[in-house]
């Protein structure tokens, strides 16, 4: 590449760079206060109309950033599998698992979802409630937070363990109100080749899978969702960096979505207390991981021929 070229290339990336970065901030000021407005109405009266508005909010904000993605990002190809047996619609309520490898997973969620499935929430702290706009955010758009406490804490004062579970029930239980998508990253982190080596990960793509909180999920909605979702991405050039997806650095992006059917059994057990219930709910978790890591495989070897 002559040094023209690379000037010309290295202009355009700053461009690009400065457009996004400008539209967002500006879509996230513009959205934020209303939001953040609307929301503190609530501590005075609840209203569902309040409600529908913010989402409506946050859908907007949602929408321009993936008109950023079809008109900056023109050249990203999306390779997108949905299974038959999903219904997937706005009205209705959802349990979504995925594996994690980027920040940029959140922006593919938010794109696929926001024309097929209601407004993806996800388990936060407690603590995040702190942070100025962002944690109000959550609060007010129904994102699930809860006050985990530390197994030493717990083995000082067993109740709290109950404690924990109550509020993530009313956590969960408030999302019931309208129709909504719970995801949950089961591996709990990002993938990376460093921590699959120290895990010792039994999967060639995935980390070890974190089951409880799943469990919990089940246990609170299990019998009042119309799916088990299962999403997975793979970026076939290797998971990228937030900046170098906006910088057009991804040219590939594949995601697979499947229904996972729930066994009977899993609807009503009691995965804290009970260890057969534990094992065996493991163990359903670890068969889906397997299916899932040689999906993986599949969906990477199509972009390798």
């Amino acid at each position: 590449m002559t040094n023209a070229n690379k000037k010309a290339s290295l202009l355009q990336k700053v461009s690009k760079g400065l457009t996004v970065s400008s539209v967002i901030t500006g879509s996230t000021f513009l959205h934020g206060p209303p939001v953040l407005a609307l929301g503190f109405t609530k501590f005075f009266k609840k209203s569902k109309k309040v409600d529908e508005t913010n989402i409506q909010l946050a859908n907007s904000w949602i929408g321009i950033n993936n008109q950023l993605i079809e008109h900056v990002l023109p050249n990203l190809n999306w390779d997108i599998t949905i299974d038959e047996k999903l219904d997937l619609n706005l009205q209705g309520r959802y349990l979504m698992i995925c594996n994690h490898q980027s920040w940029v997973d959140t922006t593919v969620n938010q794109y696929f979802g926001l024309k097929r499935m209601p407004l993806t929430r996800f388990f936060t702290k407690w603590e995040l409630i702190f942070i100025p706009f962002v944690g109000q955010a959550f609060k007010i758009l129904g994102f699930p937070m809860m006050k985990r406490h530390t197994k030493a804490q717990i083995a000082k004062n067993p109740e709290l363990k109950h404690r924990d579970m109550l509020e993530a029930r009313k956590a969960c239980e408030q999302l019931l109100s309208q129709p909504f998508t719970l995801l949950n990253y089961l591996e709990g982190t990002r993938f990376t080749p460093e921590k699959h080596a120290q895990q010792q990960s039994p999967y060639q793509n995935l980390l070890k899978p974190k089951a409880g909180g799943l469990a919990l999920a089940l246990n609170i909605l299990g019998d009042k969702i119309d799916s088990l979702v299962d999403m997975t991405i793979v970026y076939p050039n290797g998971a990228p960096g937030y900046g170098d997806f906006w910088l057009g650095g991804v040219s590939d992006i594949a995601v697979d979505l499947r229904k996972i059917d729930i066994p009977d059994w899993v609807l009503g057990g009691n995965y804290e207390d009970d260890p057969v219930y534990r094992e065996r709910f493991q163990k359903w978790v670890d068969q889906i991981w397997t299916e899932k890591d040689q999906l993986i495989t599949r969906m990477k070897s199509r972009y390798n021929q």
